[in-house]
């Protein structure tokens, strides 16, 4: 069964749906939620979404690496990276999911 993905626009109509807002201010939201996200790790902070989970970033060392196309060794420069890690309620929620759809 294909996966399908939620986006933007998708949380957008709901809340249009759901609070019964204009679809202008509810796209507006939804830009807003995520752009103070940006600036939180922009500004190096961690953003909590309580009952979510936690966006932090970490720095990862430069490495050694391959290009998988010709085999070559290369470099990969040092860099920074953002992380995800689940809440219990989110990691809850996905394994109730995950033991339904095996049964």
């Amino acid at each position: 069964m294909p996966h399908s993905a939620l986006t933007k626009a998708d949380l957008a109509e709901q809340l249009y749906q759901e609070l019964g807002i204009h679809k202008k201010e509810a796209k507006e939201l939804v830009e807003y939620f995520f752009e103070e996200i940006r600036n939180a790790l922009e500004h190096n902070e961690q953003v909590k979404l309580s009952g979510f989970g936690n966006f932090d970033l970490r720095d990862k060392g430069a490495r050694p690496g391959r290009n998988p196309k010709t085999g070559e060794s290369i470099d990969i420069d040092a860099r920074r990276v953002v992380t995800f890690k689940p809440g219990q309620k989110l990691k809850s929620r996905v394994e109730t999911i995950t033991e339904e759809e095996g049964q």
